[in-house]
């Protein structure tokens, strides 16, 4: 059902399966079978499920290479662009989009920024932009980022407004193409360290529905650990020192 519901591949490692949803059913005082019929009577129970299986390790700055990338994309491809519109297809707690909000504000290229994520309470903390300023996303920040982008609030820093601004949150599944169809025509997806947790039939689909939503010469931003090469005729590999992408070419489906 998980599978079904958000593409979740856990057949490899169903003894992490059974530790997160069995503190679910000890409080339901449920069976397995039992859970699987509640979830059908009461489709709300998915909120909580999936706020159990879904892995939502981030923080501000991730992966220099791409972010490099990103900045001197924004100086060539996108230097006289009217406006830029970037997806963060997987943004868990906001750290990712946030990130390329002050990446594309500091290169003064107008940007709108949709983030998405299937699980609701990381999406409620994402639009509050608020962080304990000893929490772990703040690994990779500067005390010059952290003075120029968030204002300090309490025990944490609050991301300041206009970067918060930029950033539309909302929720999405990846399995549901009328929901990627409604974030509209972009310029850039980002969708990192998410389709691990895929197989490559349901990589397949999410990487059409990039596809199709993606404008031409737009470009794909995937964890350093994931590659598509061969996975879809579409996307052309772009290799650099210290990092790689994808650029939308002329392919149409991975299921070719």
């Amino acid at each position: 059902m998980i599978y079904n519901y958000c593409g979740i591949h856990y057949m490899d490692n169903l003894s992490s399966l059974e530790s997160k949803v069995g503190r679910r059913l000890t409080e339901l005082g449920m069976s397995c079978w039992m859970y699987m019929e509640y979830l059908k009577r009461n489709p709300a129970e998915w909120d909580i499920l999936v706020e159990l299986v879904t892995i939502n390790e981030t923080y501000f700055f991730r992966e220099d290479g791409q972010l490099s990338e990103l900045r001197e994309l924004l100086r060539t491809d996108y230097r006289n662009a009217g406006g830029l519109k970037v997806w963060s297809a997987a943004c868990s707690t906001g750290e990712e989009p946030y990130s390329i909000g002050m990446m594309v504000q500091e290169c003064g290229v107008p940007v709108r920024i949709v983030a998405s994520d299937i699980n609701k309470k990381v999406l409620k903390t994402a639009r509050a932009g608020w962080y304990h300023k000893h929490s772990l996303c703040f690994r990779r920040t500067t005390a010059e980022q952290l003075h120029r982008f968030f204002d300090e609030r309490l025990e944490g820093y609050e991301v300041k407004k206009h970067i918060r601004d930029l950033v539309d949150f909302r929720r999405v599944n990846l399995l549901d193409s009328q929901q990627v169809e409604s974030v509209g025509e972009v310029d850039i997806i980002y969708c990192r360290n998410v389709l691990i947790y895929f197989d490559h039939t349901t990589i397949c689909g999410i990487l059409d529905r990039f596809y199709e939503i993606l404008k031409p010469g737009g470009y794909l931003f995937l964890g350093h650990a994931e590659s598509i090469r061969g996975s879809h005729p579409g996307f052309e590999t772009i290799n650099r020192r210290s990092t790689f992408y994808y650029r939308k070419g002329g392919g149409s489906s991975a299921a070719l």
